[in-house]
């Protein structure tokens, strides 16, 4: 398995099993989709990420305080297996040991891909060292920078002492990763006596390297100063090479991806554009991101898929076909998956919602730039709405980075809404959003609800989740939703999406078009056309989730960036 691994992916996060809680969102969503859909397709690949034993966080609610964390309390030996070789990088002069836990992911037809977990938690390290498989995105930049060596570094020295030796494509999803080129880089130096860094030895680390950009938010960048680098990485000789590993006075981790993979893309066609503005001096391409069909279909959608079309796990493609399901079937599958959503919160948290009742799922990180509080920006309107149009249940999920204050106001903003709205529009707020929670909203709720700051959305993935499930999106147009959105066929468009300055951007003229939209195309819609509604479900499933999904994302890496 390791000794004919062709591809190696490299993820700072990744979701394979809800019961490991080594993600916190979009990011380690797509990096356990592109995994399984690999597996599918059987492509020689192999995994790397950390292991976070305290994860993320566990997010408990709270009307008055708002978002509260906790660790997560998980049991390592009970999903993972232990891997026998230990390696070694050094970290400001110290050796740290690191050790690999193994997870196999299974494709449809039997293909298996290891997922290698990386781990400090070891006793012949320091105190401090062995908490650097504690928590995802924690700590300052020191920490930040000391997980990063062990992903990039230790990950390449882990993949060789497990016998990888045939691999041919390194391939960085987020730039956080990226120090595996210097490890690479390293190798090569290692064949020559000399030790110098020569034009040849680069481009051979650039042939072997693919980078994934996803976001064109500031933040989603690390960089770190140049002193920090030299601290924990020595005095290292690629550093003397400017605009190659250093700018600015700053080890830049997307520049350093950048600068050597011979494959650099955005994750949809607008972010690609964004992406070749932010980074003028690079080639950059763009795949649009997907989502796995079989990890992400209710069961109800996946025993009218195993009826109609026959081969779908094995060819997402397949989907098309789901334009020759009778409406009703759709209908009556889509019905199911709402009532089990429905009976499940009103089971576990007394929710008091009504599968009758049109409902609105929103759920993702919670971050002022994905605007979650614009579906209620207007709440005498929303109100009036659902009295006088149609009734309105609204369901809304997701974390705040902890150190992200204005996010976590975000939260509280809806919680205090919560209660002034009642009882015209219910609305429930679900904590410590996951995995399992994001598989039943996306299959339960009517409309995916989608609100990000244009042009700041990379690609999003929860709508094309709803839409392989037959849930249509009512979405700002930014991101996947511009190449998936046909209006009134597939879903709808908030805006017109023609801003490309987030800070020209009019959040009321924003609310307002949702708004229009709800009031006389989605409602009247939804409880007197039912036909029509279940036409638009029909084209969301078919045209969007057969092309909206991992299986062909991974086959244009293959073509575009693998074997090339």
């Amino acid at each position: 398995m390791y000794k004919t691994a062709e591809i190696a992916y490299f993820t700072m996060e990744i979701a394979v099993n809800e019961d490991i809680p080594t993600y916190s969102g979009g990011l380690g969503m797509l990096a356990g989709d592109a995994i399984r859909a690999a597996a599918d397709l059987k492509v020689p690949l192999v995994a790397v990420s950390l292991l976070y034993r305290k994860g993320y966080f566990f997010q408990r609610v709270d009307p008055r305080e708002g978002q509260r964390e906790e660790p997560v309390n998980w049991i390592v030996e009970d999903s993972l297996t232990e891997l026998e070789p230990r390696i070694h990088v050094a970290i400001e002069g110290r050796e740290v040991a690191v050790r690999a836990w193994q997870y196999l992911v299974h494709g449809a037809g039997g293909f298996e891909i290891p997922v290698l977990f990386l781990d400090t938690d070891l006793e012949e390290n320091s105190d401090f060292d062995r908490t650097l498989s504690d928590v995802l995105y924690g700590g300052d930049s020191y920490y930040r920078l000391c997980q990063e060596i062990v992903l990039g570094m230790g990950g390449v020295r882990m993949l060789r002492a497990l016998g990888c030796n045939g691999l041919q494509r390194f391939h960085m999803n987020e730039g956080h990763s990226s120090l595996l080129t210097l490890e690479l880089l390293d190798e090569h130096l290692a064949l020559r006596k000399d030790g110098a860094v020569m034009a040849e030895d680069i481009e051979a680390v650039r042939k072997q390297c693919v980078f994934t950009t996803h976001t064109p938010v500031p933040a989603g960048h690390d960089r770190f100063p140049m002193e920090l680098a030299t601290r924990l990485l020595g005095e290292h000789r690629a550093f003397e090479l400017e605009e190659v590993f250093v700018w600015n006075g700053q080890l830049n981790m997307t520049y350093l991806a950048l600068s050597l993979s011979h494959y650099v893309n955005g994750v949809a066609k607008k972010h690609g554009e964004i992406s070749r503005h932010m980074f003028a001096e690079y080639k950059v391409d763009a795949i649009t991101n997907g989502v796995h069909v079989a990890t992400w279909a209710s069961d109800p959608v996946m025993a009218l898929f195993d009826r109609h079309i026959p081969g779908w796990r094995d060819d997402s493609f397949n989907l098309r076909y789901a334009l020759g399901i009778h409406r009703s079937e759709i209908q009556n599958a889509h019905q199911l998956a709402k009532n089990q959503l429905i009976d499940t919160l009103n089971r576990e948290i007394n929710a008091g919602l009504d599968t009758a009742v049109l409902t609105l799922g929103f759920a993702r990180r919670f971050a002022t730039y994905k605007r979650p509080g614009l579906l209620l920006h207007d709440s005498e309107r929303l109100r009036q709405l659902s009295r006088e149009v149609g009734a309105l249940q609204i369901v809304f999920a997701g974390k705040a980075h902890p150190q992200d204050q204005p996010g976590k106001e975000e939260i509280k903003h809806v919680l205090d809404l919560r209660e002034t709205l009642r009882p015209d529009v219910k609305i429930v707020f679900l904590e410590n959003y996951d995995m399992a929670m994001g598989r039943l909203l996306t299959g339960g709720v009517d409309v995916w609800v989608n609100t990000p700051l244009p042009p700041m959305e990379a690609s999003g993935t929860s709508g094309m989740k709803a839409a392989l499930n037959g849930v249509p999106s009512l979405s700002v147009l930014d991101g996947w939703w511009i190449e998936g959105c046909i209006e009134g066929v597939t879903g709808w468009a908030v805006g017109d999406g023609q801003t490309e300055s987030g800070n020209e951007h009019d959040d009321g003229q924003d609310a307002a078009s949702l708004y229009e939209k709800l009031e006389h195309d989605i409602i009247p819609l939804y409880y007197h056309d039912k036909d029509r509604f279940a036409e638009i479900m029909r084209h969301a499933m078919a045209l969007n989730g057969s092309f909206f999904n991992t299986q062909r994302m991974m086959l244009q890496y293959v073509l575009k960036a693998y074997f090339i």
